[in-house]
């Protein structure tokens, strides 16, 4: 099964959430409906995360948990142990999806990569996968493991042609997931995406949310409020036209980016 099936297509993220906002967020959650949950080492809240969880009584087994190793323990004698933290703070024997947050800084990807697997074989992951990496950084991981990755986690949404990702994706069987999934609120700036929801009966985010998800790419969204949570769920009973959808591809050419080199000084040269 597909990570694009076995997360629902919805995975709620977490960042950047800690305490008791991040663990009534997460049973909000729970209640509308997610089992899908994304966190990273970097957010410095998995322990808050897997305390949520636990208290929220649904069984491991349901949840779909994913996780993200720092750059700052990509070495040999970190990675293995900086896992294992991870799950002990998750309280889980393994995580569902455990991706490299980034591709390594020093732009040699293969030695992260072959961590990555090794945690994998050694039950600590039942998928393995990326997050912000380049469409020719996809094609060189596939060629550097054998285990196939579940999916590469990347900026995505309506104001940011990703179309060469898209086209990566399609060419290495790596399928996307969104983070910044509305554009931490810049597309709410464009009445286009309002327009658009008034004849489905929906909201600008949900018109944007399902817009991600008919590109092929799962959607991550957080929210504290449990109104927001559940409108960000409540997006599979409508489909976007063929007509809308190309008015919003056209907005793609705004070029809006949030996580680039200025914010994140390792960040590669992206497409």
């Amino acid at each position: 099964m597909s990570y694009f099936k076995q997360t629902n297509q919805r995975c709620f993220g977490t960042f950047p959430l800690n305490g008791n906002e991040l663990r009534e967020a997460i049973q909000h959650a729970i209640d509308v409906g997610y089992r899908a949950f994304d966190t990273a080492q970097m957010y410095q809240n998995e322990s808050d995360t897997g305390a949520a969880l636990k208290a929220s009584g649904v069984p491991r087994e349901e949840l779909f948990l994913t996780t993200k190793v720092d750059v700052a323990n990509f070495g040999e004698a970190e990675f293995l142990p900086s896992v294992e933290a991870s799950l002990k703070a998750l309280q889980t024997d393994y995580v569902d999806v455990l991706l490299l947050h980034w591709p390594a800084p020093d732009g040699d990807i293969a030695p992260s990569l072959k961590r990555l697997e090794q945690a994998h074989k050694l039950g600590h992951a039942r998928h393995i996968g990326l997050s912000n990496f380049t469409a020719q950084m996809m094609r060189d991981a596939r060629n550097i493991v054998e285990t196939p990755f579940v999916t590469n986690q990347v900026e995505f949404h309506p104001l940011l042609n990703q179309d060469i990702l898209l086209s990566a994706a399609a060419e290495t069987d790596i399928p996307l997931a969104s983070y910044c999934s509305v554009a931490r609120g810049e597309v709410f700036k464009y009445p286009v995406f309002g327009e658009i929801g008034e004849r489905y009966d929906k909201s600008a985010a949900q018109v944007v949310l399902r817009w991600i998800l008919q590109k092929g790419v799962s959607i991550n969204t957080m929210s504290t409020k449990r109104k927001n949570i559940e409108a960000n769920f409540d997006v599979m009973d409508f489909t976007l036209s063929s007509i809308d959808m190309n008015r919003i591809d056209e907005m793609t050419q705004t070029g809006f980016r949030i996580v680039g080199k200025d914010l994140v000084p390792y960040a590669p040269d992206f497409d």
